[in-house]
Parts: structure tokens; C-alpha cells; sequence
């Protein structure tokens, strides 16, 4: 019902209270009933449950086993949430409506002044009672029936008022409707936010991990293989350092043979020489010396023993795997992003 805000003079606390009795949405006194919301504003029925039905499409009647939705308060953008009963199961503001009545009765008590009905220009004693559709703009009777309006399609003032009323309420309930969805997509995509950052370091902890046993395996591998040189290396060392021993022990004796022929070669008497009667020789001794003199019988280490070519390791397929080390493609979450990206365009 349309009230005449004009009645009361500006300033005056009926006006004030009139502002206070402004629906949010329709941007009209509200209507019964009243219902008041968890975050304690007011909206009328009606109206709240537009904006219900609109952030809500799917709901049903009170008598589904659907379970209730939720809305946003268009004051404080509060989130009410409500039962199977929907908008029914909110508590009727009596305050408020009782108020109303008051007010109605008292605006309506009070006699309209002159001046407060709009009065048309060019015929300054009629008040503008119809509206011009050709021309998109008010007028009065005496227009369309003598003045510039004669030729025009006209319709009755209040009639396309509560048209363009009743098409901006639902303008109004869509765009709250709309903001409900967006501020969901924007929650959603605050919680798809934190989960990737969760996400991110769980993969880093888990890449971290298996770097990590890379390199203890490696790591036990060149303690293997170093191992292995090792033994090889004492092996060898330990067989050289035998021979070493047998050629020293060949090099004392052959020293002391040497001494012994010297001083056999020395003796000056032929029978004695022969005879080994000598000082020095005896036919024993020249045997061992003749024997000496050919050379020994040791063993010999063949050419190339102390090569360890035999233990090089070639890392170049290693190397080439670990430069070709990269991240399985992940098909599903390129395909999940785009779909946001849709939503977020709808």
C-alpha cells in the first residue's frame, strides 16, 4: 500500500519513524506479516521470501522432506539459515506490526494539504492522475483528452506504478539472489585457496622425502662400491708386499754369494781351487753361486696389475634421468580449473 510521504512536514518525528518502517526491498512500508531475522532487522514475508525462493531454486513446499536453505540478510548481509518450513519458521515481528497500525491510522487522520498531490504544468488546477505510455511520462486527464498526450496510449497512474514497482522488487531479489551466488563462488574459492596451499606443502614434503631416500641410496651405493676398491687395493697391495719381501730376502742372499765368490776368486792355488780345500769356496758354494748367477725364480706381477680401470662406474644414463625428472601431467586438475573458471562466468 502506497502511504504519501509528503503529509508530514520534513524533519518531524513521524518521519523519522516512517523511515524506520521501510522494507529493504521493496522500499515500501512494511506489509503483514512482519518476520524478524536471526540478526534482528525486519523484512515483510513476501519479500523475504522472494529472496529465499531466489537464493533457493531447488526448495520446495513446507510438506517436502526437503531439508531448508539460507539466505543473506540485505541489511548486513548476514547469513540466516532455515528449516523445512522455510521463510514460515521465522517469528513474526507484533512490535513492528502494531506500529504500522498506529501509523496508518494516524497519516490517515490527517487531511492532505494543498501542494502535496503533484499538479500537472500546463493545466495548474489538475492533479496528474495518468501516465502516458507513448511517451513514458505522467500526466493529467486534461492532456490526454485536449493537450500534447490527445494522440497517445495512456494507462492509470497507480497501475503502472505497482508495474514498475513489483518489476523492481524482482530486479531487487535477483541481484541479492545473484550476490548470494557470488559470495558463495567467493567463499568457495577462498576455501580452493587454502586447500592448494595445504596441498602444496604436503607435495613438497612428500618430493622432499623421496629426494631424500635418493640420496641415502646413493649414498649407500658409492660406500658399496668404495668398499669394494678398497679391498681390491689391499689385495693387491698385499701380494706387491710379499713379493717385495721374497726379492729382498733373494737380494740378502745373492749379496752374501756375491761376498763369497769375490774372495773365492781371490784363492791363488789352482789344486786348491779345484780341491776346494780353499779358505773361501768349496765346490758346495760354487755350485750356489753358478746357480745364483742365472737368475731367479720369483713370481712377477703382470703389466698393468696396479690398473683399477676395472672399478670406473659411468653416471651419464643417471645423469640424464635425473635432468628428464618431472612432475606427472595432472589432466583432472586442469579440467576441475576450468570448470570453476565457467561457474565463475555464469
Amino acid at each position: 500500500m502506497d502511504f504519501q510521504a509528503g503529509i508530514l512536514e520534513d524533519g518531524s518525528p513521524m518521519e523519522s519513524l516512517e523511515k524506520q518502517l521501510i522494507c529493504p526491498i521493496c522500499l515500501e512500508m512494511f506489509s503483514k506479516p512482519v518476520v524478524i531475522l536471526p540478526c534482528q532487522h525486519n523484512l515483510c514475508r513476501k519479500c523475504a521470501n522472494d529472496v529465499f525462493q531466489a537464493a533457493n531454486p531447488y526448495w520446495q513446499s513446507r510438506g517436502s522432506l526437503i531439508s531448508g536453505g539460507r539466505f543473506r540478510c540485505p541489511s548486513c548481509r548476514h547469513e540466516v539459515l532455515l528449516d523445512r518450513h522455510g521463510v514460515y519458521g521465522l517469528q513474526r515481528n507484533l512490535l513492528v506490526e502494531n506500529i504500522i497500525d498506529i501509523y496508518k491510522q494516524e497519516c490517515s487522520s490527517r487531511p492532505l494539504k494543498k501542494g502535496e498531490h503533484p499538479m500537472c504544468k500546463e493545466h495548474e488546477d489538475e492533479r496528474i492522475n495518468i501516465y502516458c505510455v507513448t511517451c513514458e511520462v505522467p500526466t493529467c486527464s486534461m492532456c490526454k483528452v485536449f493537450g500534447a498526450h490527445k494522440d497517445c496510449e495512456v494507462a492509470p497512474l497507480q497501475a503502472v506504478f505497482q508495474g514498475q514497482k513489483t518489476e523492481l522488487n524482482n530486479c531487487i531479489s535477483m541481484l541479492v539472489a545473484g550476490n548470494d551466488r557470488i559470495q558463495t563462488i567467493i567463499s568457495q574459492l577462498e576455501d580452493s585457496c587454502q586447500s592448494t596451499e595445504e596441498n602444496s606443502e604436503a607435495a613438497k614434503r612428500e618430493l622432499c622425502a623421496r629426494f631424500d631416500a635418493l640420496a641415502a641410496l646413493l649414498q649407500e651405493k658409492k660406500a658399496e662400491l668404495l668398499q669394494r676398491i678398497s679391498q681390491e687395493q689391499a689385495d693387491k697391495t698385499a701380494f706387491i708386499q710379499s713379493l717385495i719381501c721374497q726379492y729382498k730376502e733373494q737380494l740378502e742372499k745373492s749379496s752374501r754369494l756375491v761376498e763369497t765368490a769375490i774372495q773365492a776368486a781371490e784363492e791363488t792355488g789352482g789344486a786348491a781351487f779345484l780341491m776346494g780345500t780353499g779358505t773361501h769356496t768349496s765346490v758346495l758354494s760354487l755350485h750356489r753361486i753358478v746357480e745364483a748367477s742365472k737368475g731367479g725364480r720369483l713370481d712377477k706381477i703382470e703389466q698393468g696389475y696396479e690398473s683399477m680401470d676395472a672399478f670406473s662406474v659411468s653416471l651419464d644414463h643417471l645423469t640424464e634421468a635425473v635432468h628428464a625428472l618431472d612432475f606427472d601431467p595432472a589432466e583432472e586438475d586442469e579440467e576441475y580449473f576450468d570448470g570453476e573458471e565457467e561457474e565463475v562466468e555464469e
